[in-house]
């Protein structure tokens, strides 16, 4: 008996932006997906089964999109500065999980850290810190 997990929107749209991170050097492949799916997991609590889940809904709503702007906003709406951070934390182990830095998940990145009012100086703080590790 597998019960359906209802995932929040703001889980959804971790999900969403760490996908089009993946997409953005347009270079997805199935190691990528399996670090978003390890992140979602780690990040969130979740199951492995269920990290699987909402990668999936989160591809779905991504693939039925017309902008980031709609996750984003509910991110920004929705969590505090901290969590914001730790979403940006997120998108920069992602995009150094295969070992470079491709210039569109940089500015990926970046783009997402702006719509989140997250500043410039904390972005480049987080990378350094992720980076480093």
């Amino acid at each position: 008996v597998t019960t359906q997990i209802e995932f929040s929107s703001q889980e959804i749209a971790v999900g969403v932006l760490l996908i089009e991170m993946a997409r953005a050097d347009f270079q997805q492949d199935e190691s990528e997906n399996q670090s978003i799916i390890d992140l979602l997991q780690k990040h969130f609590d979740l199951t492995h089964e269920n990290s699987k889940l909402l990668f999936s809904q989160a591809e779905d709503k991504l693939n039925e999109s017309v902008s980031l702007h709609e996750f984003t906003k509910d991110l920004h709406d929705n969590l505090d500065q901290d969590q914001k951070e730790e979403v940006i934390t997120l998108l920069w182990k992602l995009a150094i999980s295969d070992d470079n830095l491709d210039k569109y998940e940089d500015y990926l990145v970046r783009k997402i850290a702006d719509l989140l009012y997250v500043s410039n100086s904390i972005v480049l703080k987080i990378k350094h810190q992720v980076f480093i590790k």
